[in-house]
């Protein structure tokens, strides 16, 4: 392991944000280290420019801030690929926050491998997951790189003594973490968002009994608000992958941003849950993903016509174990690389259309098209038809009972 006076330059993944502005203070006074800091637009609605001057307020050379728009790459690379898996975990979860983290660890790694520097740190807590993907993901790109995680090392447990830590230092506090008397406010919602999906955790949600505030929910309108027309929706496939809606080509981060503004619209992807933490203990969490709800449903439905019976049967049960990998951390191991390959086997042939109606919070599959279809109507008419002998079905059932005949023959003979 190395030691803290062996480490020279640390990359931390940095939001601007107070939590961070401390650790970067930290690192710099407990490390000694030169401080890069990385700064992501994931689509998470927020300037990411400001966090440069907090940086450079903060002694870091220019050239050692790195501000990257990695929407984009975001949604192409890491996204769509767990989308043609139709991943959900637990059920309800769509991994919005999981499916971001190895993209910032590999970020991290890249960047570390540029400036020379030998160690990375974030700022997940020690009780949640995050911790466990940053570093799954930059240990498995880069075996050798030391990873620093302050909330498993420092004494600043509690919002006073984060914000003392702060005023001492002279870090910049903004008026939402304190009241107009300097102390501290309750703390806000812990949330995480980009351009899939935003999340919350804390505070009222702790009680698992307890329904989420209205004024919490900052994506969609209230289903009961939403409009009282239905709305619809053509959204265009090719290779398991949405690549216009209603006719109109668009970029992968465009594309899932516009499906946002059309969930959001119309109240689609709320989720409350209690979910298992691969640390150990359940966790209430609230989520809203309203264009990736719309994206399941229509790639669901675009396979329905598309997909082999028994590869869609495969895939789905090979669905909870990617949803798992991706949840835990393990983006970057061989076996989610193995079932990625397997998957996207599958997508060859996935292109077509599909259409949905959009209202009041649901998704509803209304209609799918593919020239590539294996629906046929000949076989499938309940109407008098010419390619299928009734009769066949009688042999077919005989065969697939015959383990059951001769069972019960056999108990007969007792």
């Amino acid at each position: 392991m190395m030691s803290k006076k062996e480490v020279k330059k640390v990359v931390l993944a940095y939001s601007g944000g107070l939590d961070t502005s401390i650790i970067l203070k930290w690192l710099q006074d407990e490390y000694k280290a030169e401080v890069i800091t990385f700064t992501a637009d994931l689509g998470q609605g927020e300037e990411v420019e400001p966090a440069r001057q907090k940086a450079l307020a903060c002694g870091i050379k220019p050239e050692n801030i790195f501000i990257l728009d990695i929407k984009e790459e975001f949604v192409k690379e890491y996204v769509f690929p767990m989308f043609r898996a139709n991943a959900i975990y637990e059920g309800e979860y769509l991994l919005g926050t999981s499916i971001a983290r190895p993209l910032i660890a590999k970020k991290l790694i890249d960047i570390a491998n540029q400036t020379g520097a030998d160690a990375v740190s974030h700022g997940a807590t020690g009780k949640g997951n995050d911790q466990v993907r940053f570093e799954l993901g930059a240990l498995a790109l880069r075996p050798d790189i030391k990873v620093i995680a302050p909330w498993r090392e420092w004494d600043l447990n509690s919002r006073e003594s984060l914000l003392e830590y702060a005023r001492t230092h002279g870090i910049e506090i903004s008026k939402k973490h304190v009241d107009e008397n300097g102390n501290p406010k309750a703390s806000p919602y812990s949330m995480d968002a980009n351009l899939l999906h935003i999340s919350y955790e804390g505070l009222h949600l702790e009680n698992p009994n307890n329904e989420p505030e209205e004024s919490m929910w900052l994506w969609t309108t209230p289903p009961e608000k939403a409009p009282d027309t239905p709305e619809y929706l053509t959204l265009t496939y090719k290779n398991g992958d949405p690549i216009a809606i209603n006719g109109v080509e668009m970029s992968p981060a465009t594309l899932l941003a516009t499906l946002n503004e059309y969930g959001n619209k119309h109240g689609i992807g709320r989720v409350d849950i209690v979910e298992n933490r691969y640390v150990g203990m359940k966790a209430r969490g609230c989520y809203e993903t309203p264009g990736g709800t719309i994206m399941l449903k229509a790639h669901r439905a675009i396979e329905s016509i598309t997909l082999d019976r028994e590869a869609a049967h495969l895939k789905d049960e090979l669905m909870p174990r990617y949803a798992k990998l991706i949840y835990q951390g393990y983006w970057f191991s061989p076996e989610r690389e193995m079932l990625q390959a397997a998957i996207d086997a599958t997508q060859q042939h996935v292109e077509g259309t599909v259409k949905v109606k959009l209202y009041k919070g649901n998704v509803t599959v209304v209609g799918r098209d593919s020239v590539k279809s294996l629906y046929n109507d000949a076989y499938s008419t309940f109407e008098k038809d010419e390619v299928y002998n009734q009769k066949d079905a009688e042999g077919f059932i005989r065969l697939n009972a015959l383990r059951f005949i001769i069972a019960g023959q056999a108990q007969n003979r007792k």
